[in-house]
């Protein structure tokens, strides 16, 4: 623990989260939403827990409801948190998600596909690098991983290999910045975020028949379980033999399968997605301190996650049964 931390500086901000967890959406709230009779009764479910209203046939206004959801959030904890830069960890997926979608795009219009809730605000993301040419505005690791990404996107022609680049380079800055925070339960959230990422790349890399040297390049260091040793196993054929001691088991065991008999992947990411969430649903034990904050801010991701799969699914005229398969695990 961080020695200027106490968990008593936290006493009052745990009250707080505690009295906003009855707004979280649980299991209850979510069959509600799929067995809704109409699409902007399911949008006035969600308004009763403090979403912002919307159309219901209106993608767009999905997006913004919840980009609106998140700002709230993170507003909150950086207003209240005595150590505000713990957001910072939720926050950095944002930036990279919307450095690559710049990168990437190569000077066309691509705003529809940012998401302005990390620590550069999008807009300043596109529009100072239009006017500067280049990425010295950003923070430091982030400007350097802008560069090298944008150098191995020109001299191979490879978006995936510079969005592997920069993935390297988030979750090397997410990890950073976890050990700066000193709070083991932080810690043992990125890294189960990692061994997740790690996971994903080695199940799906089995799936495409690719090579091991091709695996290698998107593996990233900082997980329980290192580089090394998945790939060993991934050249032996037994991609879960690394996880199966770990809160991962559960979803390496569906990649295997799914591996093996060509089903889809949708069990697989949501069994990786809710091995996350558990690790941060051990918050749930604790009465105050730091460890409450980081949970909850874990949980509404997580939630965000689950409106989204619900709307855009009722949207798309799926069958309720065939969304509920893909929604995550609840935090409550």
């Amino acid at each position: 623990m961080n020695k200027k931390r106490k968990d008593t500086d936290y006493l009052c901000l745990s009250a707080q989260i505690r009295s906003k967890e009855c707004n979280l959406l649980d299991r209850a709230r979510m069959e509600r939403m799929l067995e809704a009779p109409t699409l902007q009764e399911a949008v006035r479910l969600l308004t009763e827990v403090g979403y912002e209203n919307f159309d219901p046939n209106s993608e767009s206004g999905l997006n913004h409801s919840l980009l609106l959801r998140r700002e709230a959030l993170f507003e909150e904890i950086y207003r209240y948190a005595p150590e505000a830069q713990i957001i910072d960890v939720f926050k950095l997926k944002y930036d990279y998600h919307n450095l690559k979608a710049v990168i990437k795009s190569r000077g066309s219009d691509v705003s529809a596909l940012l998401v302005d809730a990390g620590r550069v605000s999008a807009a300043d993301l596109v529009n100072k690098h239009q006017e500067t040419g280049g990425w010295d505005f950003l923070p430091p690791a982030m400007a350097e991983a802008a560069r090298e990404g944008e150098r191995v996107l020109a001299e191979t022609g490879d978006p995936q290999r510079s969005d592997a680049l920069m993935d390297r380079a988030f979750y090397a800055e997410m990890h950073q910045l976890a050990e700066e925070i000193h709070c083991p339960y932080l810690m043992r959230y990125v890294e189960t975020t990692i061994d997740a990422a790690n996971l994903r790349s080695v199940i799906r890399t089995l799936r495409m028949g690719r090579s091991a040297a091709f695996l290698k390049d998107f593996l990233f260091p900082g997980g329980t379980v290192s580089p090394d040793a998945v790939l060993r196993d991934a050249v032996n054929g037994d991609a879960g033999n690394a996880y199966r001691a770990t809160v991962l088991r559960n979803a390496a065991a569906a990649g295997e399968d799914a591996v093996k008999s060509g089903a889809s992947l949708t069990e697989f990411e949501k069994l990786c997605d809710d091995a996350v969430l558990a690790q941060a649903g051990t918050a749930r034990r604790v009465p105050f301190g730091v460890e409450v904050v980081i949970g909850y801010v874990a949980a509404r991701e997580a939630e965000l996650t689950n409106v989204r799969i619900i709307m855009t699914g009722r949207m798309a005229g799926l069958p309720a049964q065939t969304i509920r398969e893909r929604l995550r695990e609840s935090y409550v």
